[in-house]
């Protein structure tokens, strides 16, 4: 009777050891993942304050001739107007003209993105407040009417609506491609260019693919002398292009931040965080293609000034292409399209 009980209590013991050992097991699987689930919350939860923050200093709405159409990112097409103004407190240029002005297309259906470079010497029709108030560059009219006179006479030239805009300076340019640990790009040919600080020849690249840091892709993107302006604009497509594809990339979350910092004290923009955010959502489940477009164009010189036409026959194509990207459907139709000016 009493050998019965003593193995009775043996079995009872080895279960239990049995159960301890698994729960240990459990636990020390359970412990690290609710302590990962736990710090990754607290990090996001930073993360996305900090973001939330920076957007909403970053924040300015700018007086819009008429009534303009109300979006949903997250299942209606939207257009941006990215401005890119080389001056900052330490350059103090004065009246400041748009020294990159690159419009693009986002559809949520079709997940395309298309953008063109707008050469910052094309003679338009500089709109401010409903009026003409010269034919100039196009990126004079950046010193006639800062965002606003931009983004009206972008509209009206190209026909297109801009639901959002977003101004950078340099600064933001090349500090957000240092905090991303830089960008890969095919350099065309060996350029030798100045630096942010306009100190001539500073950075030298060699011809080929590599990575730049914020420098040196900021001397890739304002060279002239390896081509013209449209060209240069075409570059600087591709330069965000890589910036886009480095950002979405898992590795980048961490530096999430600083990012933000950079770009919230460096840019202006009509975007809250909540239009980020649904924006951003829209990428969730497949990625974009990326079409990027380049006008065809000849020079001439009027008024003493070196200036761009657009070829009426690029702008069309250009523009359908612009106008078919924002229907609603995922089919495109063709739009009739009017002529450059």
């Amino acid at each position: 009777m009493s050998y019965q009980t003593d193995r009775s209590n043996v079995s009872r013991t080895h279960v239990n050891n049995r159960k301890k050992k698994k729960q240990r097991i459990i636990l020390s699987i359970l412990i690290p993942l609710f302590t990962f689930i736990l710090i990754g919350s607290v990090y996001f939860a930073k993360l996305f304050a900090t973001i939330g923050n920076e957007i909403d200093a970053s924040f300015a709405e700018i007086d819009r001739h008429g009534p303009v159409e109300k979006v949903n990112p997250i299942d209606e097409p939207v257009s941006f107007l990215f401005l890119g103004v080389d001056n900052n407190e330490e350059r103090q240029l004065g009246s400041t003209r748009a020294d990159s002005i690159i419009y693009a297309t986002l559809n949520p259906m079709t997940h395309e993105m298309n953008m063109v470079s707008i050469p910052r010497d094309t003679f338009v029709p500089i709109k401010h407040e409903g009026e003409t108030v010269r034919f100039d560059r196009i990126n004079a009219a950046y010193a006639v009417g800062q965002e606003s006179a931009m983004v009206q006479t972008v509209e009206e030239w190209l026909d297109v609506p801009i639901h959002y805009y977003a101004t950078f300076n340099f600064t933001a340019f090349l500090d957000i491609i240092d905090e991303l640990g830089g960008i890969e790009m095919d350099v065309p040919v060996a350029i030798q260019e100045m630096d942010s600080n306009d100190q001539m020849g500073s950075i030298v690249l060699e011809k080929g693919l590599q990575t730049l840091n914020g420098e040196e892709a900021l001397a890739l993107a304002r060279t002239r002398k390896i081509d013209n302006d449209v060209e240069r604009g075409h570059r600087q497509q591709l330069i965000i292009e890589a910036i886009i594809e480095k950002a979405l990339n898992l590795g980048s979350i961490t530096k999430y931040t600083g990012i933000a910092e950079t770009a919230g004290s460096n840019m202006q923009t009509n975007m809250r965080m909540s239009d980020m955010t649904a924006i951003a959502q829209t990428g969730l489940n497949d990625s974009f293609k990326i079409t990027t477009h380049i006008f065809e164009w000849s020079s001439f010189t009027e008024r003493g000034m070196d200036l761009v036409k657009i070829k009426p026959e690029s702008f069309n194509l250009i523009q359908n292409e612009l106008i078919n990207s924002l229907n609603k459907d995922e089919e495109s139709t063709t739009s009739t399209s009017s002529t450059a000016n």
